[in-house]
């Protein structure tokens, strides 16, 4: 029963959310429990491999892409800004 509370968290654990006491008890149940013991030190460390990794960049251009491709899809996006997209320019009207 507790083998199943531990591994819910696992993922506490490698966020280094976990209050220290039982970040320990963890630790020692891992002892006992190698697959516990391997799920968290690989989740540990792909959790730390990606807060040193810089974050993706989201331009404008990115933005839009992805705007587009969910009109191609027909889903109703509403974006909730309605600033014109940088690569388009609007003309005066003549008439």
């Amino acid at each position: 029963m507790k083998n199943d509370l531990y591994r819910k968290l696992v993922d506490l654990y490698a966020g280094q959310e976990l209050p220290s006491e039982l970040e320990a008890e963890l630790e020692a149940a891992a002892k006992t429990d190698p697959a516990l013991e391997k799920e968290m030190k690989e989740m540990r460390v792909t959790v730390d491999l990606l807060h040193s990794m810089n974050p993706p960049e989201f331009s404008q251009e990115t933005y839009q892409r992805t705007l587009l491709k969910l009109y191609t899809r027909a889903a109703e996006a509403r974006p909730t800004h309605t600033e014109e997209p940088h690569w388009q320019y609007r003309l005066p009207m003549q008439g």
